[in-house]
């Protein structure tokens, strides 16, 4: 069977990129919450904060370490794999990435040092400072990183001068029309990501009678923000179905698996897609739903696939099902906030086993939704690099199938061998739990503190 290289690139890119982001989905919310938690503790001395703290540093420490290590390779991907990419769009996508590194990496990298060993060691408003500064560097990440992934989708700001895309408003395209809700979008997710984390890992202490005040204050700040951020994550998701609508309505089309236009279409809730012949199998819909959902109106037109060039469709099958993947677990994260509201009014939050258990099996929702709806975002892009303009095919560098697939697979080998690591790792770390940090503090000015130390008797040293 003979390869095509464009297709294992695209194979590769979309198993680094979705592995890499695992990580920055999880650290963003992670640096913020311990920037709270440092706050709080700043403000009233209360040890259950510095414990929570010293204990979720270290997971931020691995989280954020393999983040930065598969982050780079991203860039380089660049230039091996999709160097059509980098002749046509380099003047646009490296200024962006430029800024990112410029503005957010080196703050991050500036004052990750003090967040991670300055505790004990610089005043307690200069450590503050520190875990603030990593917190905003985060967000200044994603602001920058996200604006020229949206570019890629809702290219403006530009013209096409010999096949290269020449800047001509930096404004439009920093601030291209998919930008500002997909920021929204996608920053809400990482923040209900690391949510679903904290509360899961301090629902599984709990019900081992772990570090109870410390599990039962997580828990319910935890509970607190995910009933904020999940009813208003189902708003930005609809509101970038809109915009989805408005500028991709291929995408569209593909996600909602409508082959014809019409208006006062249904809401397909599952199929099988047949995308050879253009038809839904084993349909289940529910009557006018999809243009009240996709249009905000009764009777509102929405496009079909069969309006676009078959060679312009993405592939169907799989947005269709990533997409209700991700909107199926953001209903099952509002169900369990509602959940959540209704123990505490009860008085039950802080001992309901069963919820707590419900709780730890919710722990990796989060992932599995940011990777689903990012499967979908740029499966449905598909067969573009940058909408419209440059091809996916048209951006591959001049390399052989065997090369690509050799580092395919290496990639998945050292890949595994690292997601395994910092797993078994951050698994340790909860078995040894938020009482370590009480440890680490009592042996602050016998040893030197270290973000990896696992104090703890059963494991034999703090190695």
């Amino acid at each position: 069977m003979e390869l095509d290289p464009t297709l294992l690139s695209r194979f590769q890119f979309a198993f680094t990129m979705s592995f890499h982001f695992l990580f920055p989905a999880f650290t963003i919310g992670l640096a913020s919450w311990l920037a709270v938690l440092k706050l709080l503790w700043v403000k009233t001395e209360r040890a259950e904060y510095r414990t929570l703290y010293k204990f979720w540093i270290k997971i931020f420490a691995v989280a954020f370490g393999i983040g930065v290590v598969t982050g780079i390779v991203m860039t380089y991907q660049f230039g091996t794999n999709w160097s059509g990419l980098s002749r046509a769009g380099g003047g646009i996508l490296g200024p962006l990435l430029g800024y990112e590194v410029a503005a957010a990496f080196f703050l991050e990298a500036g004052f990750l040092g003090i967040m991670l060993f300055g505790w004990d060691k610089v005043p307690q408003m200069v450590h503050l400072g520190a875990t603030i500064a990593v917190a905003v560097g985060t967000a200044i990440s994603a602001f920058w990183i996200l604006s020229a992934n949206s570019f890629l989708h809702t290219p403006a700001g530009f013209e096409v001068v010999d096949g290269v895309l020449e800047p001509t408003d930096w404004l439009a395209i920093v601030f291209s029309p998919s930008f500002p809700i997909r920021f929204l979008h996608t920053v809400t997710a990482a923040y209900l990501t690391t949510a679903f984390v904290i509360i899961g890992v301090s629902a599984w202490l709990l019900l081992r009678d772990r570090a109870v005040p410390e599990s039962r204050r997580a828990l319910s700040m935890g509970m607190w923000l995910i009933i904020v951020l999940t009813p208003l994550q189902i708003f930005f998701g609809d509101q970038s179905g809109l915009e989805i609508g408005a500028h991709q309505p291929v995408k569209l089309a593909a996600i909602e698996a409508h082959w014809e236009t019409g208006s006062d279409v249904p809401l397909i809730l599952f199929a099988w897609p047949d995308q050879s012949g253009e038809k839904n199998d084993f349909v289940l819909e529910i009557p006018h739903l999809g243009s009240l959902i996709l249009t905000h109106s009764w009777d509102g037109s929405v496009q079909g696939l069969k309006d676009f060039p078959a060679a312009d469709r993405p592939p169907v099958a799989i947005v269709f099902w990533t997409f209700r993947i991700m909107v199926g677990l953001g209903f099952l994260m509002l169900g369990a906030a509602l959940l959540g509201l209704w123990l505490r009014a009860v008085g039950r939050l802080y001992d309901s086993r069963w919820f707590h258990r419900f709780m730890v099996v919710m722990l990796p929702s989060g992932f599995i939704a940011v990777i689903a709806g990012w499967l979908t975002t740029e499966i449905g892009r598909q067969p573009w690099v940058v909408q419209g303009i440059l091809r996916t095919a048209d951006a591959m560098s001049p390399v052989g199938a065997g090369s690509v697939l050799l580092s395919l697979v290496l990639f998945v080998l050292i890949y595994a061998i690292l997601l395994g690591s910092a797993v078994y790792y951050i698994v340790k770390l909860v078995r040894v739990g938020p009482e370590a940090a009480e440890a680490d503090r009592e042996e602050t000015f016998k040893t030197p503190a270290r973000p990896f130390s696992l104090p703890d008797a059963s494991f034999g040293s703090r190695e």
